[in-house]
């Protein structure tokens, strides 16, 4: 695990490239759900990987305050958190892509 405090503000938001699964009582717009191949709800992912509720100009949650329970609970440098830093970090996928549209 990476010595390195992760911070959200010092982050290429990491977690939002996590599979979310919704649970009953997310409320969550339709147009950020999916249904993956295991026949569950979760959210949505671009092209690239990332969820679709994240604000690639500020990177934030553009649904923050009705945001999955999933992601309510996830903590700022908690254990999870440091590990898939650490990971993303170990395979050397800095910042975000630019893409054109």
């Amino acid at each position: 695990m990476s010595d390195i405090r992760c911070d959200c503000t010092r982050c290429d938001a990491v977690c939002c490239r996590l599979t979310v699964v919704l649970q009953a009582g997310d409320d969550v717009p339709a147009r950020f759900v999916a249904i993956n191949e295991a026949g569950m709800e979760v959210m949505a992912r671009d092209e690239e990987g990332w969820c679709v509720a994240t604000d690639p100009a500020r990177m934030c949650c553009s649904i923050y305050e009705s945001r999955p329970d999933v992601c309510r609970r996830f903590a700022m440098d908690g254990p999870y958190c440091r590990e898939i830093h650490a990971d993303y970090l170990a395979r050397g996928s800095r910042g975000i892509p630019l893409v054109m549209y």
